[in-house]
C-alpha cells in the first residue's frame, strides 16, 4: 500500500511498517527503531502512520497533530520547556515546528499523524 484512496479502508493497527534503527546520535536509551507508512496528501496535508519501539530518542518536530493508536510513551519538551506528557491509545497531541522533544517509549507506540 503506497497511499490511501477514497473509499478504501486501512486497518491502521494491522498495516505492516518496516522498521529501521534510529541514528545513534538521537538515541538516549535502548535500541529503538521506527517505521513509517505515508497514506497520502489531502489538500497539502500529509497523512500517515508512524511507530517507535521501546527506548528513548530525541527529535525536532514539525507542525503536526497525531492520534495515538496503540502503545504508551512519555514526551518531554526540551525546547520550549513545557511539562512532560504521557500518551496512550486515544491521546491527541499537537506539536509545532521546531519543538525539541525526548520520546521515551514504554510500549511500542503507533500513531496516525497529520502534518
Amino acid at each position: 500500500m503506497s497511499g490511501l484512496d477514497a473509499g478504501v479502508v486501512v486497518d491502521a493497527l494491522a498495516v505492516d511498517l518496516a522498521h529501521e534503527p534510529l541514528p545513534a546520535e538521537v538515541v538516549r536509551a535502548g535500541e529503538p527503531t521506527t517505521g513509517i507508512r505515508e497514506l497520502g496528501v489531502l489538500r497539502d496535508v500529509e497523512l500517515g502512520i508512524w511507530e517507535m519501539s521501546e527506548g528513548a530518542a530525541v527529535d525536532t518536530e514539525t507542525d503536526e497533530v497525531f492520534i495515538v493508536l496503540a502503545g504508551a510513551a512519555r514526551v518531554d519538551f526540551t525546547e520550549p520547556v513545557l511539562p512532560s506528557i504521557e500518551v496512550r491509545a486515544g491521546s491527541v497531541v499537537r506539536l509545532t515546528e521546531g519543538m525539541r522533544t525526548l520520546w521515551t517509549v514504554h510500549e511500542t507506540l503507533r500513531k496516525m499523524y497529520i502534518t
